[in-house]
């Protein structure tokens, strides 16, 4: 392949899940685009491209939902980067885990760099899924995993690619000190973890604890078409109390700092979302999580924060224990500060690989 000459104007295209109204995506394209290097002019899929646009001003954008706009987009840039999350997974669909491989196979055939960055591996669930990802995965200019579950399988595949590993790029996104408030920010999401019976005892051990410490509940929406309808839903349900009903009040996350602003402003966040999780601790934020997926887990686990995990049977009591202990704790900031350190590994080698492209 040609290198770049240092006078070229250098196209990336970044592809991953945004324009979805989904923050934890926003949050990790935020951090995507601080931290690329150079001249680069970033072409980004989103389905939303107005909404991306305003959020980074001077990129262009392409409908992600047209794998013919974006295979046409591919050919006139310089490199592609898949962009933090799971975008290599069959959970979603075996379709979607086939519009990115056809992308970076295009991208390969047309002798454009691919790298991968910030990214989990599966799950995969098929064996020609894991067949097709693994053969994929050997095409690849580099690699930065988010978690030891990829790197493991990374190895044991025996991939050649240069490949290194470190927490979730968001863990470098900066945020607003904790002044503490009146708040609890609930961000939860719907999940076949918990039937009727499980959403009640979740539901009635919040009420409860927002009683206990005379606490306004602020139902956050971080996914506005997953998570939007959730209150409703479970009012409707009878599963919310009157009580909470009361107390309660539902916000949609429309922007990054809008959200780290509710946080430093809270007592507390209780998390489903993994990147709501991240961006709390980041501030300092008390935080309890409660785990639908293991990446949420391991999450926590790095940043000693006090988890559930919904597969668990777990009391109502125990649940207001365990919150009200992560509502006194404060997080540990040297923990979060060698998380943010170790985080950088994602930006490290990705320029690193892209400084190659120029000389």
């Amino acid at each position: 392949m040609a290198h770049l000459s240092n006078g070229s104007r250098r196209r990336i295209l970044i592809c991953g899940y945004y324009g979805e109204h989904n923050l934890g995506d926003d949050a990790l394209l935020a951090v995507l685009l601080s931290q690329i290097q150079g001249q680069w002019i970033p072409v980004i899929t989103a389905n939303d491209q107005k909404a991306v646009e305003a959020m980074a001003p001077g990129s262009e954008t392409v409908n992600r939902r047209s794998l013919k706009s974006v295979l046409t987009a591919l050919r006139n840039v310089d490199a592609l980067v898949l962009g933090g999350g799971s975008l290599l997974q069959d959970a979603t669909s075996t379709r979607s885990l086939m519009y990115y491989i056809i992308l970076i196979w295009c991208a390969k055939s047309l002798q454009k760099p691919v790298f991968l960055w910030g990214q989990g591996l599966g799950p995969l669930k098929r064996r020609i899924s894991r067949l097709l990802v693994r053969t994929t995965l050997k095409t690849l200019s580099s690699v930065t995993w988010r978690d030891p579950g990829a790197m493991k399988q990374a190895i044991e595949w025996k991939l050649k690619v240069p490949m290194k590993m470190g927490p979730d790029p968001v863990w470098t996104h900066p945020a607003p000190t904790w002044r503490s408030g009146k708040s609890l920010v609930v961000c939860w999401r719907p999940t076949p973890l918990l039937n009727h019976k499980g959403w009640l005892k979740l539901v009635n051990a919040l009420s409860r604890l927002s009683e206990m410490h005379d606490c306004h509940v602020i139902w956050l929406a971080f996914h506005a078409h997953q998570d939007s309808d959730l209150f409703h839903h479970l009012s409707q349900e009878n599963i919310v109390p009157s009580n909470l009903e009361k107390r309660s009040s539902t916000v949609t996350a429309e922007s990054i700092r809008q959200v780290q602003k509710l946080f430093s402003q809270s007592k507390m966040v209780i998390a489903m979302r993994l990147h709501a999780l991240i961006l709390a601790a980041v501030g300092g934020v008390p935080t309890s999580a409660l785990s639908y997926d293991p990446k949420v887990k391991a999450a926590a686990e790095l940043s000693s924060i006090l988890c559930t995990e919904l597969s668990n049977t777990i009391s109502e009591e125990e649940l207001i224990d365990q919150w009200s202990i992560a509502m006194q704790k404060p997080l540990d900031s040297s923990n979060i500060n060698t998380l943010t350190n170790e985080a950088k590994v994602h930006s490290l080698m990705l320029n690193e690989k892209l400084q190659e492209l120029t000389i």
